[in-house]
């Protein structure tokens, strides 16, 4: 009976123009399960079709074409969210700065130890795990927050600022009664169980927190 494959939920980018050095990181990556794709170039990498999963980049920085750098500068322009791990020959301090400061997770010197890279990859994929989840959730919230109506998007602004009842129905010329409507409605299309729920949801929006008018 044939063995069932275990599911791919997570993926390691490997581009390095160096076949020997691909072969080797594949080896080292596969033998603690970890699923690994290679490309010998950025050309390569961004012609190719990737599954859409949590992934990291393990990325030489001198090759033909665009280099290292160079690339990684290209998917922050195109805001391709991938953790990327510089493996160099030939890196120095000025290089390691720069890549550092574009986002880079991790800048190592081969031969780098293999524990080393082992855990820079576990850590960059378990952050671009945790960013995709945060993802999917704003995105959730984006379309909860799209059902309100005009009036409740009003409201949530006055009442992820602290206003009581009173106060934002004295705000928009409605009765308590009214606001209490609207405030349930809000909790219940954004599914909030607490007002400090609704609060951090507001704030994972960019909702402005409305405040009371001069008097």
């Amino acid at each position: 009976m044939k063995q069932e494959q275990p599911a791919i939920d997570c993926v390691v980018f490997v581009i390095d123009d160096d076949v020997s050095v691909r072969a080797s990181l594949k080896s080292l990556f596969e033998s603690v399960g970890l699923h690994v794709q290679l490309f010998e170039s950025a050309d390569a990498f961004l012609q190719s079709e990737r599954p859409d999963l949590p992934c990291c980049l393990v990325l030489d920085v001198r090759m033909p074409g665009l280099s290292g750098l160079e690339f990684q500068s290209e998917l922050a322009k195109a805001g391709t969210d991938v953790p990327i791990i510089f493996i160099t020959g030939h890196g120095d301090i000025p290089m390691t700065v720069q890549a550092m400061k574009a986002g880079a997770v991790e800048f190592l010197t081969k031969p780098c130890r293999d524990q080393e890279l082992l855990d820079a990859v576990r850590s960059a994929i378990d952050a671009h795990r945790a960013r995709r989840r945060e993802g999917k959730h704003v995105a959730l919230l984006r379309e909860q927050f799209a059902s309100l109506t005009a009036r409740e998007k009003e409201v949530v602004g006055f009442v992820t600022a602290g206003l009581l009842n009173k106060q934002i129905a004295a705000e928009l010329d409605i009765s308590e009664v009214t606001v209490k409507m609207h405030r349930g409605n809000i909790m219940r299309k954004m599914q909030a169980r607490s007002l400090a729920d609704l609060v951090r949801m507001a704030d994972l929006l960019g909702v402005s927190r409305s405040r009371p008018a001069a008097s």
